[in-house]
């Protein structure tokens, strides 16, 4: 899992099937802390209810086209938890 924040909606006239009644959000990867990372945004299909500007984890490959029961689901990025706080034990190793 990865965490970034939802910097965005994406609106799309036509989707793929599975994806109908689902929702697109435009996420900017991040660390823990929220502070954005050198990667660049991508679009990631939303599980949780995420809304603009909420830190989030999110998954990517085989996990996210898991996310939907719909075998045909082809996305590539999924958020699949919101963060409420991150607390690091200490002494741990980044």
């Amino acid at each position: 899992m990865h965490f970034a924040r939802v910097i965005g909606t994406v609106v799309c006239t036509e989707k793929v099937p599975a994806w109908k009644g689902q929702r697109l959000l435009l996420v900017q990867p991040c660390d823990s802390a929220g502070k954005p990372s050198a990667a660049r945004p991508l679009v990631a299909l939303d599980s949780v209810s995420a809304a603009p500007g909420q830190l989030v984890f999110y998954v990517r490959g085989r996990e996210a086209s898991t996310i939907l029961a719909n075998p045909e689901n082809p996305a590539d990025a999924a958020i699949v938890g919101l963060v409420d706080d991150v607390r690091e034990a200490p002494g741990a190793m980044r």
